[in-house]
């Protein structure tokens, strides 16, 4: 299933943006970013249930907001891409 992750870490402190930099290298273990803030995740249950338990002990659920939208497996007709950047197919080839 297609989930797209979304988060804003609060970076005041030396603290939160170090725990900006750990979610952003969580969310990248597992799948591609498509915006600053923004990762498509093309996961399993097991995968889904691992990055969610990461993401949850890492940010501050005082400071910081995640975002997890479920698109499933029919996730085409839901994305709509445009202006610059082309948009990421995460069926496909790894290597362009």
């Amino acid at each position: 299933m297609l989930v797209l992750i979304t988060y804003d870490v609060s970076t005041e402190t030396p603290q939160g943006q170090k725990r900006l930099r750990q979610v952003a290298k969580i969310c990248k273990n597992f799948g591609q970013r498509v915006q600053k803030s923004v990762f498509e995740c093309l996961l399993d249950p097991l995968q889904l249930a691992n990055i969610r338990f990461k993401l949850q002990v890492t940010i501050n659920q005082e400071e910081d907001s995640l975002r997890i939208y479920h698109l499933g497996s029919n996730w085409r007709p839901r994305i709509e891409h445009m202006g610059i950047n082309r948009p990421y197919d995460p069926e496909g080839p790894l290597i362009r």
